[in-house]
């Protein structure tokens, strides 16, 4: 619903000490009351959260969630792997383009697949209003859902070459790899060093991402491979083992059609210890 790791934990908190709150009034179903609160409290966040976003700086991103094994999100995180799609930066992405109630109907109906009658509960609105809600959602989410290589080991494998070629500054083999029209996001905000606006085109995404690599060449960063919310991604570390930022990949139809990272730091403090590379106010090591 939020695309951000504070604040689902903040929603899911006070959606508890809500509940703690009731005290000895009986509740039919404790699952349908945090069910329904906590969809109420995100869609406050959500309504919140548009303001502030009009005026971030540069490309926002939702914050990532990693997992060690590429291609494969632990069970705590998503209980199959339809979820992890569910989960993709460019799913999220794609959210943002509905209001906070056809984001919060169209995940309770076609994600999670709670019922026209209990999506109607939950909202307060009408069983009809839910059902016109959740089908302008999903011609938005039909559009611009993401396209992902059917066959996960393969995409897993692009990765690792991507990565390699990457880190070994193979600008030939990068090119090779990145779509005719492939794209590059920099979620920098106002604390990171991203970039301002996407870069299109995979001649300008190789050369940027040359770019990149060539200063972390220089401080020794290396690359560690994970799955960043269910897709081929990985982390960029310093000699020091921490996290300088996260990057992840869409891969189809052979390519990579979309390069996501998040180098804000306010987006990784969930993460672990976080380096002071890339930071546009470091401060002192």
């Amino acid at each position: 619903m939020l695309g951000g790791v504070s604040e689902a934990e903040d929603v899911v908190s006070d959606a508890f000490l809500r509940l703690a709150q009731v005290g000895q009034e009986p509740i039919e179903s404790p699952k349908a009351y945090l069910a329904t609160i906590t969809t109420r409290l995100a869609i406050d966040q959500l309504r919140s959260a548009r303001a502030r976003r009009e005026s971030y700086v540069g490309p926002w991103l939702p914050e990532p969630l990693l997992t060690r094994g590429a291609g494969d999100l632990s069970a705590d995180v998503a209980a199959a792997a339809e979820m992890s799609d569910s989960l993709s930066m460019a799913f999220l992405v794609v959210l943002e383009t509905l209001t906070p109630l056809e984001r919060a109907v169209f995940l309770l109906h076609d994600v999670f697949g709670y019922g026209y009658d209990e999506v109607a509960a939950i909202v307060q609105k009408s069983e009809v209003n839910c059902r016109q809600l959740a089908s302008r959602a999903r011609r938005h989410v039909r559009a611009g859902r993401p396209r992902f290589e059917a066959s996960r080991e393969q995409r897993d494998r692009l990765a690792e070459r991507f990565f390699a070629a990457c880190q070994g500054r193979d600008m030939q083999s990068l090119v090779s790899m990145l779509a005719a029209d492939a794209v590059l996001y920099g979620d920098g905000g106002a604390k990171g060093t991203g970039i301002n606006r996407p870069i299109h085109g995979r001649g300008d995404v190789a050369r940027m991402l040359d770019t990149w690599f060539r200063q972390g060449q220089r401080l020794g960063i290396r690359i560690e491979l994970v799955a960043v919310n269910g897709q081929p991604g990985a982390r960029i570390l310093d000699p020091r083992g921490r996290l300088v930022n996260v990057i992840s990949l869409d891969i189809a139809d052979g390519a990579v059609q979309t390069v996501r990272s998040v180098i804000n730091p306010d987006k990784l403090a969930h993460l672990g210890p976080l380096s002071p590379v890339g930071r546009r106010s470091a401060g002192p090591d």
